[in-house]
């Protein structure tokens, strides 16, 4: 049966704190941008969801950033400067009401999470079966040629796991180790926060556009080539954006590196992007 839009915007909801458990569980941070696109990953536009509003935002993304509120208010999630906080009551939420219906029935009725309710706890790893001795071994020799056993099967998905979670830090090592061969960059003397603010700040994760205080605005700076660096999937369309530093819009920078000058201007085809900002220059890339 078909769902409508509010119906997909509740069943994300559920998606976004069962992605936060997960992250609490897993010890995986994630920024609000990230959640909310593991949400739409698992509950997926319709087509009238997908229809861009003005600022190329999709309809769907917009109706569940909007959401959110209602999480906020139950008391299952913070949001704050420091990124989106999932609270014990949140997690035990996940449990109470594991179906999406029902989630979605308690969350707008405004129903408590039991007492006695549990924390959600990790999977345990299933026990991997023991070798057979070597002559069981080699009388099922031609039995287990035509098809991998049961055994085996966890024993290569659990090795699957293993590379797809080791992947990143062997990435990050080698990263490492590319930067710290590379010429060093002279340090200057650099802002306390740098902030993409634009009329693309909601598609981060942001409770508004055009806002520089909110941590899903804010740029990282890059200790080895000096600059401040935000990288995010957005979809295709027209957006405008400034640079403003310190959370503020005291000190702001437009297009041509111009105190506060006019908006930068970026027509996206939409996919990831990153977006660099040079202060010893006010130079601004996006590739």
């Amino acid at each position: 049966m078909r769902k409508t839009a509010a119906e997909n915007t509740n069943f994300r909801l559920k998606a976004v704190l069962d992605v936060l458990a997960e992250g609490v569980l897993t010890g995986e941070s994630q920024n609000a941008g990230e959640v909310l696109a593991e949400a739409l990953v698992r509950v997926p536009l319709n087509a009238y969801e997908a229809e861009l509003l003005s600022g190329g935002i999709p309809r769907g993304h917009k109706s569940l950033t909007t959401a959110t509120a209602k999480l906020v208010k139950a008391g299952w999630l913070v949001k704050g400067r420091s990124g989106w906080t999932i609270t014990e009551d949140g997690l035990k939420a996940t449990v109470a009401f594991p179906d999406p219906a029902g989630f979605a029935a308690a969350l707008d009725a405004g129903t408590p999470v039991p007492a006695e309710t549990p924390l959600p706890v990790a999977a345990p790893a299933k026990p991997v079966a023991k070798k057979a001795p070597a002559a069981k071994a080699e009388k099922a020799g031609s039995k287990a040629e035509k098809a991998p056993s049961k055994a085996a099967k966890v024993v290569d998905k659990a090795a699957k796991l293993i590379e797809d979670a080791v992947a990143p830090v062997v990435d990050a090592v080698r990263s490492k180790k590319a930067d710290a061969e590379a010429p060093a960059v002279e340090s200057v003397p650099q802002p306390e926060a740098v902030a993409v603010a634009g009329d693309f700040n909601t598609l981060l994760g942001a409770p508004e556009n055009w806002a520089p205080q909110y941590d899903e605005a804010q740029m990282e700076l890059d200790a080895i080539d000096q600059l401040w660096k935000l990288t995010a999937d957005i979809p295709a369309g027209y957006y405008t954006f400034k640079i403003a530093l310190n959370r503020s819009w005291d000190e702001n920078y437009g297009a041509f590196g111009a105190f506060d000058g006019p908006n930068h201007e970026l027509h996206h085809d939409g996919g990831q992007l990153t977006i660099r900002y040079d202060h010893r220059t006010r130079d601004i890339t996006v590739n």
